[in-house]
């Protein structure tokens, strides 16, 4: 089962639309003209469509010709950041400031281009559920969309996603046995000193040399409290202190997050960050508070899911194309929300080698319009083997 002819017949038009989207960029909640796009495409196609879940999430339903009532949800992030594009393109966006860095324009437009052969053809039996999601971006969009019910009035039983990947090979992909992205939570620490003359030290409780030794103990929660073979990184990012040369300040906050596959091992490094933050403020005649924004979950795939959306891969894009259990990213992803609720895989699709300079989030960056027809081909394939015609 190589490349869908009709698929690979419909890719000019597929980069079309994902140009349209990457000119007109929109940040999370706020993909008016992505979600009105999508639902137009869809009705075009003969695509049952409902709007409104987390405000502009946009949901098609495609029956098959059997009877089944079995049903499969397929996940795009429809998405762009706040960036401002460096690149020169002729679809370089519109607007500025924010611009489609991380490829969530190819994900709707592959989706959309399996979503019209599916229409077309209809040779499965169930239903696909087709999931167009709003804020991926930090905006836990996936999570809102659950929240409202998305998999109570679409009960499906298995739930896909997918993200290209610059750095894997172009006609290749990445499938994971468990976790394929990390969990992200972020942390707010504020000390609170005694000010004073920077002349008279001992007079004050400096919070900058509590918030220096604090930094520095950071290091080790990682190196020294983590199993080595237990992946977890903790950074600091931000460190606000004073405000003039001559005067010792009364507070310092601390910004920062942390990463980790096993939850567990993110309560132990919750815990201890907790602790050291308390102990090293006292230390130096201060006091501190750290709260907590809970992040993103580890995204998991399920081992049985993930062996046949391999099978799937390997069917498409042709033997020796899937990579089995490559190192997992640091990086965080909603769709872990999505695979807490239900089974499934979420897969990388090669996006091929770029500049260091042009890869996710990097203002050079562009999808690479290659995998239009690779993705939308693997999405048409797995949605009639999951939902197989007797």
């Amino acid at each position: 089962m190589p490349i869908y002819n009709a698929i690979m017949q419909a890719s000019a038009e597929m980069r079309e639309w994902r140009h349209y989207l990457h000119a007109h960029p929109e940040l999370g909640f706020e993909e008016h003209n992505t979600a009105r796009f999508v639902a137009e495409k869809l009705k075009e196609f003969g695509i049952e469509v409902h709007q409104g879940f987390a405000g502009t999430g946009v949901v098609g339903v495609i029956r098959g010709k059997g009877n089944s009532k079995r049903m499969i949800g397929l996940r795009a992030d429809m998405d762009a950041l706040p960036i401002l594009e460096a690149s020169t393109h002729n679809h370089k966006s519109k607007k500025d400031g924010v611009m489609h860095a991380c490829g969530h324009d190819g994900h709707t437009a592959m989706l959309l281009g399996a979503a019209r052969y599916l229409a077309e053809t209809r040779n499965f039996d169930g239903a696909v559920v087709l999931i167009f999601q709003p804020a991926e971006e930090g905006g836990g969009g996936g999570k809102v969309m659950l929240d409202e019910g998305l998999f109570d009035k679409f009960p499906v039983e298995s739930v896909w996603g997918m993200h290209n990947w610059p750095g894997l090979d172009v006609g290749r992909v990445g499938i994971h046995h468990g976790a394929a992205m990390a969990a992200a939570d972020v942390f707010d620490i504020r000390i609170e000193g005694r000010g004073g003359h920077a002349a008279m030290p001992h007079e004050t409780a400096d919070p900058i040399i509590a918030a220096g030794a604090l930094i520095q103990g950071l290091q080790s929660v990682v190196s020294r409290r983590v199993n080595p073979l237990d992946a977890a990184v903790v950074s600091i990012t931000q460190c606000h202190s004073g405000f003039t040369h001559n005067v010792i300040p009364s507070a310092a906050t601390l910004q920062g997050s942390v990463r980790y596959f096993n939850t567990e091992i993110g309560k132990e490094i919750h815990q201890t960050i907790a602790e050291m933050t308390d102990e090293v403020a006292k230390a130096h005649r201060c006091k501190a508070e750290c709260k907590w924004e809970i992040g993103y979950p580890p995204t998991t795939n399920d081992s049985e899911a993930a062996n046949r959306a391999a099978n799937t891969a390997a069917e498409v894009l042709g033997a020796g194309s899937v990579k089995m259990n490559p190192p997992p990213s640091m990086a965080a992803e909603d769709f872990a929300y999505m695979l807490k609720a239900r089974p499934g895989a979420y897969i990388w699709l090669g996006a091929g080698h770029p500049q260091a300079n042009a890869t996710l989030h990097n203002p050079n960056y562009d999808f690479n319009d290659e995998l239009l027809p690779l993705g939308a081909s693997y999405w048409a394939a797995l949605t009639e083997r999951e939902l197989a015609l007797e």
